[in-house]
């Protein structure tokens, strides 16, 4: 009996500790992108998808560098590029898996002929992508590629200087 009361008591930890660590991940519609786009804040909207290795890859530098320059007021917003059927049961379980954290959306919108260019009128919708607003100083710069930890750094400190 003493066995089933563990097991229970693991199962039951596991279930509030997948709770905690789950986050709400609000579905972006167009209107809502544009609204970033023009944020009063230094942001640095990421573009990426689970099936992107390259994207998973830079994630990391993404979060690194939110947390470090939060204080200067940067805002960093992972923006979700999958299908809808993956939004938000499975898309949850890969950010929870890979511990992502942070800021993260779903643009709900599928024609990328309406998305990409309220981003960028270059954007041929190829991912990573991430753009740097800072819309005080008129500052706006896109990157269609991965970006190293040095690269995102660089920039970072270009949108808030």
């Amino acid at each position: 009996m003493k066995t089933i009361y563990r097991l229970l008591f693991v199962a039951i930890s596991v279930v509030s500790l997948n709770a905690a660590t789950a986050q709400n991940i609000p579905a972006w519609k167009l209107k809502d992108l544009q609204a970033a786009m023009q944020s009063d804040k230094p942001t640095v909207l990421n573009f990426w998808a689970t099936f992107c290795k390259p994207c998973i890859e830079e994630m990391p530098h993404f979060q690194e560098m939110a947390k470090k320059y939060k204080d200067k007021g940067v805002e960093v917003i992972f923006v979700n590029l999958d299908a809808k059927e993956l939004y938000p049961q499975k898309l949850q379980a890969f950010l929870t898996k890979r511990k992502i954290t942070g800021n993260i959306t779903f643009l709900d919108e599928t024609n990328a002929d309406l998305f990409c260019p309220v981003v960028d009128e270059k954007w041929s919708g190829a991912i990573p992508a991430t753009v740097f607003i800072n819309n005080k100083k008129g500052y706006k710069k896109f990157f269609e590629e991965q970006m190293t930890k040095e690269q995102l750094e660089k920039e970072i400190k270009a949108l808030i200087q």
